[in-house]
């Protein structure tokens, strides 16, 4: 198994990680199988313990270091809501959207931004 980065030091299953996502960020399965784009099956395994093939793998990774850092921005518990809500940075779209549409750079900008100081 992957090392996670985010507080999942000590997670022994994929069940466990599944759970920590819902407990800690708020994110229901419906928005785990967005955010990693693969099957509500897939995502149903995974929170029964069933190990991920090597490019689930990497997009959970991938959705761990986003978690990561929308952790350093905001409350932890706030994530689902944040994800879910239309942004004016992103001109009214909601996070959730943006990243469907394949623009997960104006996300990491805008993390960039705040964590910068940086106007935005």
């Amino acid at each position: 198994m992957v090392t996670f980065r985010f507080g999942h030091r000590g997670v022994k299953d994929y069940s466990s990680l599944m759970q920590l996502y819902r407990r800690k960020f708020h994110l229901a399965q419906p928005l785990v199988v967005r955010l990693t784009g693969f099957s509500p099956r897939s995502v149903a395994k995974w929170a029964q313990g069933e190990s991920p093939s090597l490019k689930q793998e990497k997009a959970l990774v991938e959705m761990d270091r986003l978690l990561d850092s929308l952790a350093r921005v905001m409350e932890a518990g706030e994530v689902g809501r944040w994800m879910k809500t239309p942004n004016p940075a992103f001109d009214g779209s909601t996070p959730m959207q943006v990243i469907e549409r394949g623009e997960m750079d104006r996300i990491w900008r805008m993390l960039y931004d705040v964590e910068s100081g940086q106007p935005g």
